[in-house]
């Protein structure tokens, strides 16, 4: 375990569990919690690391940005840009690794909190988790990639009713408007998030990868330029160790190995 301070990263095989645990403080996110978090992106941005597990301790997955931080800091947006950037750095890390990023969001996750749990390639939902942006209560503005990812999740329209009037989704609000791709009781969260973690462990972390990287350029590419990145990106990972194998294995009609 690497000891930080706000969080906590453990690493078992090639599968990274990060949790972010300031329970006494709704695992708020001030400065030392994100420069930590996008030290552990980039620890586990390595070909050791197939898979990250992104959770939180306690009663709140986050939530968002710790005011009481920031209202005491003396420069206060120069302070909250810095905590920004440091978010935003764990988020770009998480987005752009090979390794599959599982959020596992054990319970209430607003404003920023909100934002870094619908990063997750795959989002895992306690059934008591509940999502809210909370931004304009407090004269704030949307961060943590927010105004990226939303709009391509769901659309400007809901996007800014989320954003504008702080409407609070249920986790099965949630998945219904697609922000989470399963919610799960509560108590089987952990097992739940464990058991996919290590289904996506035994695959192709290239292939997700390449999975990750084309889902980046959809909506900024035109046809022609977004399947020529498809056939560059195909061929590649026909010519990678892993993709031989796949092919190889399929064809001996065997569980391919891609460790």
């Amino acid at each position: 375990m690497t000891e930080y301070q706000t969080i906590s990263l453990e690493q078992s095989g090639p599968i990274a569990r990060i949790t972010l645990n300031r329970p006494e403080a709704a695992n708020g996110m001030n400065n030392t919690m994100t420069r930590e978090l996008a030290d552990a992106a980039a620890r586990c941005d390595s070909d050791a690391t197939r898979v990250v597990v992104l959770t939180g301790a306690g009663r709140f997955f986050s939530a968002g940005g710790d005011l009481k931080d920031f209202a005491g800091a003396a420069d206060r947006g120069r302070h909250i840009k810095g905590v920004a950037d440091d978010l935003h750095r764990a988020i770009s890390t998480f987005a752009r690794m090979n390794a599959v990023l599982i959020t596992a969001v054990n319970g209430t996750a607003a404003g920023a909190g909100f934002s870094l749990a619908v990063t997750g390639d795959l989002v895992l939902a306690a059934e008591s988790a509940s999502f809210t942006m909370a931004y304009t209560k407090v004269g704030l503005s949307p961060d943590g990639s927010a105004s990226y990812f939303l709009p391509r999740l769901i659309g400007i329209t809901k996007t800014k009713e989320l954003m504008l009037t702080n409407r609070t989704l249920s986790a099965q609000e949630a998945s219904q408007w697609g922000l989470v791709t399963e919610v799960v009781p509560g108590a089987e969260l952990t097992a739940r998030a464990d058991q996919l973690a290590t289904q996506m462990a035994a695959t192709a972390s290239g292939s997700n990868g390449a999975v990750k990287a084309l889902m980046l350029t959809t909506f900024s590419s035109g046809l022609e330029e977004q399947m020529e990145l498809e056939g560059r990106t195909i061929a590649q990972r026909a010519e990678s160790a892993q993709g031989r194998e796949g092919v190889d294995a399929f064809m001996a009609k065997r569980k391919p190995d891609f460790a």
